[in-house]
């Protein structure tokens, strides 16, 4: 069994003053396979105290002094890829393609930053004046279980970009992932007090980060009930704050796609990791005369979809992240068949074979209209909504129909018509066809989706504070 007693500050694993310990439960088995030692406000403030210190050396650093740093902690997180890949098939129950997926993206994220970073112009002249773009101080990354690794990188390798430095808040969920970077991080021989990394609860650490007054900006990947308690906290000492929230996010299948691509894409895009990612194209838009159609294609593509342990090679469906994960998701299929929404496919309680672990029946609903509640709440899991249209303006309509606007999706034949579409959608991000992220252009999203953005350098601008200076020469 795994024990994290141990946080990361100033350069040093320390026993936290924290005393409160929580499981690490395997997903896919039910089995404790470690603990870990919450670390509370007075470990924050010290994480906070070694940043602040850190900043004043810290942040006079080179482009090429920090952009070797980036290169040694892509390094070392490659040299700890199997170990990484492990721990999030086990803590979180990911799927060993999406592992190694994820590990490789975490790696990449520190040499995208050095990137971003060196084709910045941090020093621009404008008429008279000489504008200087300089970090904004000690930043708090506060990160979700459902990518875990993902996240922190992001957030970490930006903010030594900028140079800022940093305070962690990883999910207490994903305490083994995390210390593994936190090796990582430690093995790149960083300055010390650069990154920083306190394992604990929201309320405790989180709460902290959020109002002490040495925190410059925050960036949280989370709830938008929670990003909520972290601006409220944040407004008395005027914090920036970058949050990457949940979402709704459409996929709007036109009449001249070719449908059997576009509904397989469909399944992949709303049940990718497990369903659990904030960009799931969880609302499936469709023409009313096809819908028959659709539904048989859909039962192919799911019943073609392996739920299974993360190990097994072609498993592209794990379990959920816990149990209370697993009663959530559970609870919003009975509101679907209760509200009246049709069952394609799926339906309550575990897959056959698979009645140990968090794991739950891929679920299709049909006829489902935009006031129901599996159309409008984020449920987080792999749960499809299957909405009909008439016109094209009535699918952009129901699209925009929601108080998120992270994603979209479209399928179409025509690319002219799809763009066009894309233009009058409201959504961070949309992908077109077999369209792919990347990781260099801005990502987050609008109205309840988030605030700021994250990737290459619209990312990187998050973290700096431009400065005029004129002179009379």
């Amino acid at each position: 069994m795994k024990l994290i007693d141990k946080v990361y500050i100033n350069g040093e694993f320390v026993k936290p003053d924290g005393t409160e310990r929580m499981d690490i439960i395997n997903p896919s088995t039910e089995e404790l396979i470690g603990q870990v030692l919450l670390g509370n406000e007075t470990d924050t403030r010290k994480a906070i105290a070694a940043a602040k210190e850190a900043f004043k050396t810290f942040s006079r650093t080179s482009i090429k002094e920090r952009g070797l740093m980036l290169q040694r902690i892509h390094d070392a997180i490659l040299s700890r890829a199997a170990d990484l890949n492990q721990a999030c098939m086990e803590e979180y129950g990911a799927t060993a393609k999406a592992a190694e997926f994820r590990t490789q993206i975490s790696a990449d994220s520190f040499l995208l930053a050095k990137e971003a970073m060196e084709a910045f112009e941090f020093t621009r002249h404008i008429g008279k004046a000489k504008v200087v773009f300089e970090p904004l101080g000690v930043a708090a990354a506060i990160t979700p279980w459902n990518a875990n690794n993902s996240q922190i990188a992001i957030k970490v390798a930006t903010a030594i970009s900028a140079g800022c430095t940093i305070v962690v808040k990883a999910s207490e969920f994903s305490s083994i992932q995390t210390q593994i970077l936190a090796e990582c991080f430690h093995d790149a021989g960083l300055p010390a007090g650069v990154v920083n990394i306190v394992y604990g609860l929201g309320t405790s650490v989180g709460a902290e980060l959020s109002r002490n007054p040495d925190i410059a900006m925050i960036s949280f990947t989370g709830s938008a009930n929670t990003a909520k308690v972290i601006q409220h906290s944040a407004i008395d000492t005027m914090k920036r704050v970058v949050l990457e929230l949940g979402g709704k996010s459409a996929n709007i299948i036109l009449d001249d796609a070719d449908y059997t691509k576009a509904i397989p894409r469909a399944v992949t895009s709303a049940f990718g990791n497990h369903g659990q990612m904030c960009i799931a194209g969880s609302r499936l838009l469709v023409p009313e005369h096809r819908l028959d159609e659709v539904k048989e294609l859909i039962k192919v593509a799911v019943e073609n979809t392996k739920v299974g342990y993360p190990w097994e090679n072609d498993t592209f469906i794990g379990p959920l992240m816990n149990e209370n994960q697993y009663k959530r998701v559970q609870r919003y299929i009975k509101i679907g068949m209760e509200e009246g929404a049709d069952l394609v496919i799926g339906g309550e309680g575990h897959p056959e074979g698979l009645e140990k672990g968090y794991f739950v029946k891929p679920t299709v609903f049909a006829n489902v209209n935009r006031d129901m509640t599996i159309a409008r709440e984020e449920i987080f899991g792999p749960v499809l909504s299957i909405l009909t249209y008439r016109t094209e303006e009535e699918a952009v309509e129901i699209a925009n129909d929601t108080e998120y606007g992270l994603g979209a999706y479209i399928s179409s034949s025509n690319i002219e018509k799809a763009n066009r579409i894309a233009s009058q959608l409201v959504a961070g991000t949309v992908l077109i066809n077999d369209g792919i992220f990347e990781m260099r252009a801005p990502y987050g999203g609008f109205k309840q989706s988030g605030i700021g953005r994250e990737g290459g350098i619209y990312g990187l601008e998050e973290y700096l504070e431009p400065k005029t200076i004129m002179s009379s020469n």
